[in-house]
């Protein structure tokens, strides 16, 4: 099949390495212009656009699909549209111009997260199962009917990060799949069933962590905010970025929400259950280091952090 691709970020990768191996033809690659990425705003191409040039692939790179990617759409006379992560909506008469339409890879068990970060809410409501489906993409917002799914148990210690790559390649062998049978002539599709729950963008503040919520879902929040956005505590004006973090031993005493101490080598927080170990931060400022290394720095016996949403900052080791 002449097959045109949109994608963006790494998750998209192997679903268009997936494609070209599979012997479609991918006459256009669509993806977001090149960004100022990392600390020193270095202008970056996109996985996607990366993907493409090392597959020998023609990349259009836009903010939007206009009039101008319509027109390159055209040109490329596609049998299939196939979108994976690539941050903007289809609509006609774009959505109708391939002879099949579009299909979207999409990284939750739908209809439940609906939206742009469904892996992250996945994480942070708790979700004991994820998913990958394929489905015809439409005018509404990951409404279509459904070609097909994988389900299997959330990995209780992956970090968004991970499952998002893990579902990527379970999503690429599955869009294969859904694509050759449309290729043949054997999809079939049936409506989403159930009610559904949406997944916007989240925000830097969606990082910050309330300690007066139990263990558990705090360590969900820290898990379904890693690496974006990130999760963060604040304390008397300042920030501290939490990189890693896992339950507390057993032995370790239950401390007040937010409040910080060391305990048998570990540095532990308290939740509004059991206490938490931070394993790895990173103080405003500099790089990230041991949650020990930090805490030694600090020259402290307990801190307490804030539990007050309002509070914003940096937090750095004293000399």
């Amino acid at each position: 099949m002449r097959i045109v691709f949109a994608g963006t970020p790494e998750p998209a990768v192997p679903s268009l390495r997936a494609l070209v191996d599979a012997g479609h033809e991918v006459p256009l690659v669509i993806t977001r212009p090149d960004a100022q990425i990392g600390r020193r705003r270095v202008v970056t191409p996109s996985p996607v656009a990366t993907a493409a040039d090392t597959l020998g692939l023609s990349a259009h790179r836009t903010a939007r699909l206009d009039d101008v990617a319509l027109e390159a759409v055209r040109a490329a006379h596609p049998d299939l549209g196939v979108i994976v992560a690539y941050g903007g909506l289809v609509r006609e008469p774009l959505l109708s111009t391939p002879r099949h339409g579009w299909i979207n890879l999409h990284f939750s068990a739908l209809p439940r997260w609906r939206g742009a970060a469904p892996v992250q809410h996945a994480i942070i409501a708790g979700d004991p199962e994820v998913g990958v489906d394929v489905f015809q993409l439409t005018a509404g917002l990951d409404e279509g009917d459904i070609f097909g799914e994988v389900r299997f148990p959330r990995p209780i210690e992956a970090t968004a990060g991970e499952l998002l790559a893990t579902l990527a390649d379970a999503g690429a062998e599955l869009l294969t799949t859904v694509v050759g049978q449309i290729a043949d002539g054997t999809a079939r599709s049936r409506p989403q069933a159930g009610d559904p729950s949406y997944a916007p963008k989240l925000s830097i503040e969606d990082g910050r962590v309330d300690w007066q919520q139990s263990r558990e879902q705090i360590m969900s929040r820290i898990l379904g905010v890693t690496p974006e956005p990130g999760a963060f505590a604040t304390a008397q004006d300042a920030r501290l970025k939490i990189l890693a973090a896992v339950p507390a031993t057993s032995e370790a005493p239950r401390l007040r929400p937010g409040l910080v101490a060391a305990h048998a080598k570990q540095v532990i927080v308290g939740t509004g259950s059991d206490p938490i170990a931070l394993l790895r931060v990173q103080p405003a400022g500099k790089p990230a280091m041991d949650a020990r290394d930090w805490w030694r720095g600090a020259r402290l016996s307990e801190l307490q952090f804030d539990t007050d949403a309002q509070m914003t900052g940096d937090v750095g080791a004293t000399a």
